[in-house]
This record gives structure tokens, C-alpha cells and sequence, in this order.
């Protein structure tokens, strides 16, 4: 089954295209932040598990291995297909398929947990994602959401990139980074769910800025498509800032970023 992808979410669902099975490096980068997610859910064998922005199916597969009946869903084509590939040689049955996180193709009440490890945060449409989560979550279902502090490191590797982005439509969309204040997310899940929240850090290592730019620029959607939109000027500048960024963290084996997030947990009421 193959959810339809709204007209105005075809544009993003390109750009995490644009990565394709490279993406998968890119989780390995949050790697952590998906063990604490798992771990604070607590999943268990059966239940009906739903990884909402699923990427290449890291944090699917790690929910899989604890029994759990799980469905990766992305609006990125190339990343499911990735996903499903990976799946299958880890001899791991999960269901993956196309969809968008603001029109769901599931039943009310489908699913005994959801998560969604920095994905729905890109949701362009926040209220409406919100609305799908407590939708397809069961009454007394869980959910569990890891996204970026508003003023992480995360962030900040975005305003490396901002200059180089083109002006945004007005009005301009939501950031991403809303969602790493609490109040955001009590705003947009505290009707439906009981919230309580953890904070986190998750640590990028790479042996140096170089690495981490090949990393983001081959794998990383936001970074892929921007890079690729530039001039060879302006492309070889990006370059220069996002590696000297990243060399602002190196250490005597590399480099280190720390990059903080939210652990959200909720209960369906």
C-alpha cells in the first residue's frame, strides 16, 4: 500500500529523494538518539508499531529486533526503497511504505506505539501531522518523538546553510525547530496525548569537517539539494563554511559535535 502525497509536500519529498541510500549515513550520525527513543518506549514483542518519517529504516529495524510488528512509512520513495532492501538482508519483516505524515493511510486507532526520531519535524504542516499521530495512536497507545532544541548545534549547522538557500515564500513555512521547545509540542499533542519529556545529546563524530561535509552533502537531503542548486562558486563557499563549522568541534581523535533534542513521550488519553 502506497499513500498519496499531497500536491504541496512533493517538493520536500524530492529533496529527501535527492539523498537516496546515502541517508542512511546520516543516521548512523543520530544513531544514539534512536537507542534512548527505543529505550524510553520500551517496546514489546507484538505490538503494532508505527515509524512515522522512517528515513532508511534504521529506527524501524531497531524496533523490529525487539519483536515488535513494525511499519516504516517516508514521503522519499529512494529512502523506502533503501529501507525495505536493508530490511530484508537483516532478515527483518517490516512493513515499509510511501505515505504523507499529514494524510495517513491507516485506520483510526491502528497502532499500539508510534515514533518518529527526528522526522516529523519536517512535516510542513505541523498541526496536521500532530492531528494524523493522535489519529492512528490507540487509546492508552504510546508515542515517543526525539527533535532538535531550537538553539542546537543542529540548528546551527542550518545557519551555516541559510545564506546560501534562496528566500523562503511568504509567508515562509514553519521551522523544523519548533518543535524542540516543549511548549511547541505541548501546543500541538497536549489535547490528545500525556506528555513528559527527557532531554538528550546525541554525538556526531567524523574524522574531520571534510568527512562530515562528503557525509551531508551525498547523504543529507537538505544539504544535497541545496549543493547541487549552486554554482561552482558558491557550492565551493558552502563548503568552505559547513567545514569549518564542523572543525570548530575537533578533538584529538576527529571531530565531535554535540547536537541536543527532546525525547517526547506521550500517552493517548
Amino acid at each position: 500500500m502506497t499513500g498519496v502525497i499531497q500536491a504541496h509536500n512533493r517538493k520536500s519529498a524530492a529533496v529527501w529523494n535527492s539523498g537516496g541510500a546515502h541517508y542512511e549515513d546520516i543516521s548512523r550520525g543520530i544513531a544514539d538518539s534512536i537507542e534512548h527513543c527505543v529505550l524510553r518506549l520500551d517496546p514489546k514483542p507484538g505490538e503494532r508499531i508505527l515509524d512515522l518519517a522512517t528515513g532508511t529504516g534504521w529506527t524501524s529495524r531497531v524496533l523490529a529486533r525487539r519483536g515488535a510488528k513494525v511499519t516504516g512509512v517516508d514521503v522519499s520513495e529512494k529512502l523506502i526503497d533503501t529501507a525495505i532492501a536493508r530490511a530484508k538482508s537483516e532478515n527483518l519483516d517490516i512493513a515499509y511504505e510511501v505515505g504523507d505524515a499529514e494524510s495517513l493511510p491507516f485506520e483510526d486507532g491502528a497502532f499500539d506505539v508510534i515514533a518518529s526520531t527526528c522526522g516529523v519535524i519536517f512535516a510542513s504542516r505541523p498541526e496536521a501531522a500532530a492531528a494524523e499521530l493522535a489519529r492512528v495512536c490507540k487509546k492508552g497507545g504510546r508515542i515517543a518523538l526525539t527533535t532538535w532544541l531550537s538553539d542546537s548545534n543542529l540548528f546551527k549547522m542550518f545557519m551555516v546553510m541559510k545564506p546560501y538557500m534562496p528566500p523562503p515564500p511568504t509567508p515562509a513555512p514553519p521551522s523544523p525547530f519548533e518543535w524542540g521547545k516543549t511548549e511547541r509540542i505541548q501546543e500541538l499533542l497536549g489535547a490528545n496525548f500525556d506528555l513528559a519529556f527527557e532531554r538528550g545529546t546525541s554525538f556526531y563524530r567524523e574524522p574531520s569537517g571534510e568527512a562530515a561535509w562528503k557525509t551531508f552533502s551525498t547523504g543529507y537531503g537538505p544539504t544535497h539539494s541545496l549543493a547541487e542548486n549552486l554554482d561552482a562558486t558558491r557550492r565551493a563557499e558552502l563548503e568552505r563554511d559547513f567545514v569549518a563549522f564542523h572543525e570548530g568541534f575537533r578533538n584529538e581523535l576527529g571531530i565531535c559535535v554535540p547536537r541536543e533534542y527532546w525525547l517526547t513521550v506521550g500517552v493517548r488519553k
